[in-house]
């Protein structure tokens, strides 16, 4: 048995690197719990006293928060595909400076809401955008900070399609508790505003249905191409047993002290 680590594989037997310094992201289709993941993760880190940097894409700046909500405003639907796709890579650019770049460097374990993998399987798979015009930008400012483990919570259409339609329920905010939002205090009503319009369907719930099967074959075929980074995880079970899983493969990376 073998794992791969940032360095290559690690054969059954050697020491597990340090989880220390190291960047872990959710994946997954709208609807398959990663939020719910991702934040009890960065919790259980926490409870371990090892320092996390808990954050998410699009909105883990304060001008990230500004892109958020024009990309999931319903009132955008006109947005072109490659407009939205340009502030997916402005918003992560500025992410990748302001937080997680300063918070790999301080030794933190950085848990992100969804990343780079996210704009190839929602702008190329689902969008059909061709991303090849822009690699050399992706590759020198985005993805020399590459994840180093991935979670790819896989949950089928329709079953994420319910769970979209429930959540949210009218006059209850979004929560991210635990989570890095660098959102300074004048900022706080533009976001309240931002995070009402997305108690509704947001822009991209409201695709039909085979572009969210498109995206979750994106994710799919990302995985295949990177079977070590992106680890599977079917989503379909309840919070606690995903949970369980999550940990159970973290543990078996990396030295979790």
């Amino acid at each position: 048995m073998t794992l791969e680590g940032r360095n290559g594989a690690l054969s059954a037997g050697q020491p597990k690197p340090a989880l220390r310094g190291r960047f872990i992201t959710f994946e997954g289709i709208d609807g398959c719990g990663k939020t719910t993941q991702a934040t009890r993760l960065a919790e259980r880190l926490r409870e371990r006293q090892i320092p996390v940097a808990g954050t998410r894409e699009p909105g883990g700046t304060s001008i990230g928060q500004q892109v958020r909500a024009v990309l999931l405003s319903p009132d955008n639907a006109a947005m072109e595909p490659s407009c939205e796709l340009l502030l997916y890579l402005a918003d992560r650019v500025q992410h990748l400076a302001q937080v997680i770049r300063p918070a790999l460097e301080r030794g933190e374990v950085v848990v992100c809401d969804r990343f780079h993998d996210a704009t190839v399987a929602y702008q190329h798979y689902g969008r059909g955008l061709e991303l090849t015009p822009l690699q050399g930008f992706i590759d020198a400012e985005i993805l020399s900070t590459a994840p180093d483990l991935t979670f790819w919570l896989d949950l089928d259409v329709k079953t994420a399609g319910i769970r979209r339609a429930s959540r949210n329920p009218p006059g209850q905010l979004p929560l991210m508790e635990g989570f890095v939002e660098e959102v300074p205090e004048k900022e706080i009503a533009k976001r309240s505003r931002a995070q009402s319009a997305e108690m509704n369907e947001s822009r991209l719930d409201a695709l039909a249905v085979d572009f969210h099967q498109r995206v979750r074959e994106g994710y799919a075929a990302i995985c295949r191409a990177e079977p070590q980074r992106v680890q599977r995880i079917e989503a379909a079970g309840d919070p606690d047993t995903l949970h369980g899983e999550i940990w159970r493969l973290l543990e078996a990376r990396y030295d979790v002290v």
